[in-house]
Parts: structure tokens; C-alpha cells; sequence
């Protein structure tokens, strides 16, 4: 059994935490089988108290950079580990954080703290997830066999991820949280973020910086709000308003209607204990979570309580981000750790060419997608042969060999992710054709899609199986 340290480091609208965690790795297969590696067991080893995102004073949209690493710092300390100790996990930035110019900070100020393999990402669609995870919204869609639809709703917006029996089935993203408005005690507003001007100018009530407002006004923008996210969950509304508000890096619409409810995030916070000041955070949060609690999502879906809510998507970040390959792969010394990979997944035709030993059609789909992403190397993504012959499992290796080593940059690698259990066999062959040209690598039970991004890290369990980590969207 081997043992991974995982970091996870949440940085959002309002709140920033870190977490630190031990991935528990073991063989799960039978004396007399071929090695099956499998994430056995995780476990929450420190969680850190829950900041505010440090923001710079002549600035309040763009991240303190360098109060942000001293928090990161400091928890490092805390928790007793060092980077050097860190084997996996994730940076994730979300939010409207998740700007380029915030990105780009947050990547360079932290990248110290980031230990040798570190998801660092920004956007929706994997915060969805792992808060999903986090939350334990997977996990009882599994454990009931049922639909699970969290809502994980933060300061700058709502991330929406449905599970059918535990398999991601739906994400999505809109602009709806809690710091949107920015409010004192004397209802002096300080600041209007461009998604909350949208829902009041729709609800037809004023709203601008530096103006004052009423209770009345506030209530009704948070109320709306929970509206447009009951209608984000299926349950009918304004759609036209609800697209307006959707985060323009995300994927996904409207949930399919019926699966029980979980919320996390800062807002669900304020529901399980809301505080009896509305203005408490100086925002829009408690009202936002007041809203909910009477409106529509409340009332006429099945609520679950979330194992963990502020803290869903750190958790989340350093628990499950990281996956296995299969344990029958193929690498070269040295060709471990690659980050931010992009993921090209073969066209059927494609690949069917070089089955038959055509490697015209692989090599121009793989200079054109290096053109169209300016990338210097990439992962190629194929079905692979069932129960290939030798000889067919040769033709396609000299033909994957031929067409690679003339669409690829001279010093770049040749990375592979098959889907079917021929990955060694399909690297060996590879290995021996390339003579030495190519560094190569070979890898199974990894499914990115076109678009995606991959993390390999260092081989694990004896060099058996690496850790993987597949993101939606890179820093910046």
C-alpha cells in the first residue's frame, strides 16, 4: 500500500481555505491477476479556518497576491508539511476571482507552495465537480442510487452539479452569489457587480456604487435570485434572464428537473445558521440564503444536508482530483511529470485509418489542432483494438510512430491514452519503432475529451500506475 500527500487550496470570490489530505493507494486485485491499482481510502488530515480572499486597496476586483501566498504560507506551517512533501491536489480558482489578471498571480505567487504535481486551474466546470464531491452529494447519489443536484453558491457564483447513482451526468455555472452587492449597516452601496445590475434592472429596481438603497430593494434582488437558481435546477422561470447570468466559460444549461437538492458553498453556510443581522457579511449573502430557504428550490424539491458546505470545494479540490492510470502502461525514465496537456481525442475515421496503416488522416488532425491551440505537444486519445493480434497491434504502432513523429515538434513527446488494456503492449512497440527518437509514453483508464487538459504525475505503487488529473480550463 503506498500513501499520497494532497494539498487543496480554494481561492474564491470571498473566502479562501487550505486543506491537506492522505490518498491511500493499494492493490486490489486477486494473488494470481495483473495488478489492478485503486484509490482505497482518503482522508481529511488538516482543514484551515476559512479566510477572506486578500484584495489589493486600489483595486478591490484584482487578489493581494502576496497577502495570498503569506496565508498559504502560514498554513503550510499549521499543518506541520512542507511543498516538498506534497505529491498531488489542486489550486483552484473560482468565482469572480477566476479573472485573467487574478489567474495569472494567483499562479505565479503560489507556485511554490505547489509541491511537484499540483492541478492548478481555473473556471467552473471542475469546481462543480469536486464540490459536488465535497459536499457528499456523489456520494449519496451513489449510496441511495438516486439523482443529486448540489448547488454550490459562493460569493461571485453558483456552481450546479448533477449525479445519477454517482456518475456526473450534468454541470453548469451562472453569475448568482452572495458578494455581488457589496452594503454597510447604513445601506451605503459600495459596490454592484454586472451580473446583480442585470437582476435589478429586471426586478425594474435602482441599484449603483456609491448610491444608498433599502432593505426592501436588497431583498427583492436576493429574492429573485433564488428564483433564477430554482429555474437553474429545472423548475421552470425565466430562462432568458437565467442565460444572461451564465458564466461564459461554462458548458451546461438548465439541470434536468426531479433530483434532490444539496447546497454548499458560503451561502449555504449562512442557511444552516443564519445569522439574525441581514447585512452580517456587508453583501448580499444572508439575504441570498433566506431566500432560498423560502422560495421555490426549498419548497418544492427534496432538500439532503451536505456533509460539508463552506468548505466542499477545498476538500473537494485536495480529496478527489486525482485519479489512476490502469496499471498496464508504458513510460520512458524522466517523461513524468507533464502539466497542462492538451487532450486530442481521435475521430472515429481517424482512427480507423491507422488500424488499416494510414497515417494521413492522424498526422493532419494533429497539426491542425497544434495550429488552432498554438500547443507545443498533446495527448492523443484513442479506443484502442480489443483483443488485438500482434501483428495488427504492430500496424498500428508504426503507423501512430510514422504520423506522430512528423506532426510533432522535434523535441516534444509522444503521450497516448487508450482506452482498451493495450497500453504496454501498444508503448513497447511503439518504443522499439522510435528507437530512441521519441520519448514515449503510454497510459489506459484515462477518458479526457477534446478540449480538456491532463496532468500526469510521478509513477506511484513501484512505477505501476501515475496519477491523473483531467481540468476544463488552465490559468489565464
Amino acid at each position: 500500500m503506498a500513501t499520497l500527500l494532497s494539498v487543496g487550496i480554494d481561492i474564491g470570490t470571498t473566502t479562501t481555505q487550505v486543506v491537506f489530505s492522505h490518498i491511500e493507494l493499494d492493490n486490489v486485485a486477486g494473488y494470481f491477476s495483473v495488478p489492478r491499482i485503486s484509490i482505497t481510502g482518503r482522508k481529511l488530515l488538516y482543514k484551515s479556518r476559512v479566510h477572506t480572499t486578500p484584495l489589493l486597496d486600489h483595486d478591490r476586483a484584482l487578489i493581494d497576491g502576496e497577502r495570498l501566498a503569506g496565508i498559504v504560507r502560514d498554513e503550510y506551517g499549521r499543518a506541520g508539511f512542507t511543498p516538498e512533501q506534497v505529491d498531488t491536489g489542486a489550486v483552484i480558482i473560482t468565482g469572480e476571482s477566476a479573472r485573467k489578471e487574478n489567474a495569472s498571480v494567483v499562479l505565479e505567487r503560489l507556485s511554490r507552495f505547489a509541491g511537484e504535481f499540483v492541478v492548478s486551474t481555473a473556471g467552473p466546470d471542475l469546481e462543480s465537480v469536486v464540490a459536488g464531491k465535497g459536499s457528499g452529494a456523489c456520494l449519496y447519489s451513489e449510496q441511495n442510487e438516486c439523482r443529486v443536484l448540489n448547488l454550490d453558491i459562493g460569493g461571485g457564483t453558483t456552481n450546479l452539479a448533477l449525479f445519477d447513482t454517482g456518475e456526473l451526468v450534468h454541470r453548469s455555472c451562472y453569475d448568482i452569489g452572495g458578494h455581488l452587492v457589496l452594503v454597510d449597516h447604513d445601506l451605503n452601496v459600495s459596490s454592484v457587480s454586472a451580473p446583480a445590475r442585470i437582476v435589478a434592472e429586471a426586478e425594474g429596481v435602482p441599484l449603483a456604487d456609491g448610491s444608498r438603497t433599502s432593505l426592501d430593494v436588497l431583498e427583492r434582488i436576493a429574492k429573485r435570485m433564488a428564483d433564477l437558481l430554482a429555474c437553474a435546477a429545472g423548475l421552470g422561470g425565466d430562462e432568458a434572464l437565467l442565460e444572461r447570468l451564465r458564466t461564459s466559460t461554462s458548458t451546461g444549461g438548465i439541470a434536468p428537473a426531479g433530483a434532490r437538492i444539496c447546497f454548499s458553498g458560503g451561502v449555504a453556510e449562512c442557511m444552516a445558521r443564519m445569522p439574525e443581522d441581514p447585512l452580517a457579511y456587508g453583501d448580499l449573502g444572508v439575504l441570498l440564503g433566506r431566500a432560498l430557504l423560502e422560495g421555490r428550490l426549498c419548497r418544492e424539491a427534496q432538500v439532503i444536508p451536505a456533509l460539508e458546505r463552506i468548505s466542499a470545494t477545498v476538500i473537494g479540490a485536495g480529496i478527489y482530483t486525482t485519479s489512476l492510470s490502469g496499471s498496464t502502461i508504458y513510460y520512458q525514465p524522466g517523461i513524468f511529470p507533464v502539466k497542462n496537456v492538451p487532450a486530442l481525442r481521435l475521430e472515429d475515421e481517424v482512427e480507423r485509418a491507422c488500424v488499416a496503416g494510414d497515417g494521413g488522416p492522424l498526422a493532419a488532425q494533429v497539426e491542425w489542432f497544434m495550429r488552432q491551440g498554438d500547443a507545443t505537444r498533446l495527448l492523443v486519445c484513442l479506443k484502442g483494438m480489443r483483443d488485438p493480434s500482434y501483428d495488427a497491434l504492430a500496424v498500428c504502432a508504426r503507423t501512430l510512430c510514422g504520423a506522430l513523429d512528423k506532426a510533432l515538434p522535434e523535441d516534444a513527446p509522444v503521450l497516448i491514452a487508450v482506452e482498451s488494456d493495450t497500453a504496454k503492449a501498444l508503448g513497447t512497440l511503439m518504443a522499439r519503432i522510435s528507437d530512441g527518437k521519441r520519448r514515449i509514453a503510454v497510459i489506459d483508464a484515462v477518458h479526457p475529451m477534446t478540449g480538456e487538459f491532463v496532468d500526469i504525475g510521478p509513477p506511484v505503487m513501484s512505477g505501476m500506475v501515475v496519477p491523473v488529473a483531467v481540468k476544463t480550463l488552465l490559468f489565464g
